[in-house]
């Protein structure tokens, strides 16, 4: 089960922290270009900066889990819910928005960022830019981290933790093989490998929301709130339709491999239709528009000038 729940936090916090690791490679590689290496200290205090950041974010949402998961009253279980339901809908978001950003920007950044350190070299207090550069770098990719954890309730999971810390530790060692000994990794593939495992990871998250937004509201039904209402599907469920499969006896999602299936690609042993529907529906658009990025990144300047 350690395994399990291991696994898919891996994936995302590799692909992740290593393209923060990339972001800080190209800074430090212009910075050599440019023979202004006395710069590097930014550099360093701009990762500080946005692993604190990242941290304090990650150290303020444990908070509030752990400070709600102790509130005492007959309310509590809706709310867990709810703040459930709410940060997976968050991380659904952002994840599949900076997949898609990364997807149409991987051509041009390194031109960008390559751009702007070049900037800052030539500028007086130019170090304070080169900062910032790399702490929104690493910053952003924290962020994502936190929330992919916060959102399946991990946050202090000892597998969580050991998992994240084996993610960036690998994504470090091989930013460090591709800058500091000129190892040839093919990245393009290594990111399409990784991008489409996230998607498919982020799209289980779809079906988690869905579940914990019918339990909460669930949950009002019975709670004397006067919002039975609701629940206006009958049978177990309120908001998620009727019952497309029962695997429980066979493959059960808290048992290997099921637990496995249900981590990484969103596998329930009790799936419901607006579950499925949605599921499919996330993968369809947000499938079809990272495909299409990947393709338009594969075809040459030329070509796709050609098209336009």
């Amino acid at each position: 089960m350690d395994f399990a729940a291991g696994l898919p936090i891996f994936i995302v916090t590799l692909r992740e922290a290593l393209e923060a690791s990339l972001v800080v490679g190209i800074v430090l590689a212009c910075l050599a270009r440019a023979q202004q290496m006395q710069l590097k200290g930014w550099v360093y205090r701009g990762i500080s900066a946005g692993v604190v950041a990242s941290v304090l974010v990650g150290c303020l949402l444990a908070g509030v889990l752990q400070g709600v998961e102790r509130l005492p009253g007959p309310y509590t279980p809706i709310l867990k819910a709810l703040l459930a339901a709410l940060l997976g809908a968050i991380a659904v978001g952002m994840l599949s928005w900076m997949l898609l950003w990364m997807t149409k920007q991987a051509r041009s950044l390194r031109g960008e960022i390559q751009g702007q350190i070049n900037q800052a070299v030539e500028k007086e207090g130019g170090g304070k830019a080169i900062a910032i550069v790399v702490f929104i770098a690493v910053v952003r990719e924290g962020f994502e981290m936190v929330l992919f954890l916060a959102a399946q309730q991990n946050m202090a999971n000892p597998a969580a933790i050991r998992a994240s810390v084996a993610g960036i530790g690998t994504a470090v060692v091989m930013a460090f093989l591709i800058f500091r000994l000129g190892v040839k990794l093919n990245l393009k593939l290594f990111f399409q490998v990784m991008g489409t495992l996230l998607l498919i990871i982020v799209g289980g998250l779809v079906i988690g929301v869905l579940k914990n937004l019918d339990l909460a509201v669930s949950m009002m039904g019975l709670a004397n709130l006067g919002l039975g209402y609701l629940c206006f599907v009958p049978g177990d469920s309120c908001l998620l339709g009727p019952l497309l499969w029962n695997l429980a006896p066979w493959l059960p999602d808290n048992q290997f491999p099921g637990i496995v299936l249900k981590t990484l690609a969103g596998y329930r042993d009790h799936l419901y239709l607006f579950q499925a529907i949605a599921y499919v529906i996330f993968l369809s658009v947000i499938g079809s528009l990272y495909f299409r990025g990947l393709a338009d990144n594969s075809n040459p300047p030329q070509a796709v000038a050609q098209k336009s």
